[in-house]
């Protein structure tokens, strides 16, 4: 089977080929964050691999994405993420190109199993879409904030709303792991995709530890994405 016909193949792949989840690779994105602006763009991206039966957890990928920045418009050069992060617009026109970034991601995450917290965001928002179009490549398991919703179980800030709402990801960190801290933030939450992408894991295990998260779950899944559904 060629390249593109096994490409092509990934499409239609389900749980039965592959069989149970073990090894997933927890993404995550910091952005320009700037909806309803000219662009919103991914600047950071971190990638580790979390094997459930085992519990361990590891650093596999981490880059800034590099662009021309003096293209682009104030809104973007003062983002969230370089006002509260030690990201810097001057990092981001050093770092390596998008392109190269895209293909070192793509060729990471071929065949793999993935998840995000907040899948609608990283992947849905970002990754499915241009310019990445990685939308058939990888196996999407259950996203790590659907658990964390059900267990934390806060209250939404609409009474008339029944389901809870979605725990920012430090709040479900520290309360679910109940102050250990494994990923090693020390209480602060630093807003880098490495960084956050190695808490998001940590998270992930100790819910399927505990019996609270099946990656084949994919029930309240944002969109029609899902491989197991």
């Amino acid at each position: 089977m060629d390249g593109l016909a096994a490409l092509d193949k990934m499409t239609f792949l389900t749980l039965d080929d592959f069989g149970k989840p073990d090894r997933v690779l927890v993404l995550d994105t910091e952005t320009t964050g700037l909806f309803g602006a000219p662009k919103d763009l991914v600047v950071d991206i971190g990638i580790c691999e979390a094997v459930l039966s085992t519990g361990t957890v590891k650093d596999i990928y981490s880059s800034i994405v590099g662009y021309d920045v003096t293209e682009w418009p104030d809104e973007m050069c003062h983002s969230w993420i370089f006002e509260n992060t030690d990201l810097t617009v001057d990092m981001v026109a050093a770092a390596k190109p998008f392109l190269q970034v895209k293909q070192e991601v793509a060729k990471l995450l071929r065949g793999e199993f993935i998840t995000c917290y907040n899948v609608q965001y990283d992947l849905d928002k970002f990754l499915y879409m241009p310019p990445w179009n990685l939308k058939t490549t990888f196996l999407e398991v259950r996203d790590i904030m659907f658990s964390a919703r059900d267990i934390c179980r806060l209250p939404n800030v609409d009474p008339r709303i029944a389901e809870y709402r979605y725990p920012k990801l430090d709040f479900a960190y520290e309360k679910i792991l109940a102050g250990a801290d494994p990923a090693g933030i020390h209480g602060k939450q630093d807003h880098r995709a490495l960084s956050d992408a190695r808490v998001a894991s940590h998270l992930m295990i100790r819910m399927f530890r505990d019996g609270q998260y099946d990656p084949t779950d994919m029930k309240g899944r944002h969109a029609a994405q899902s491989r197991f559904s």
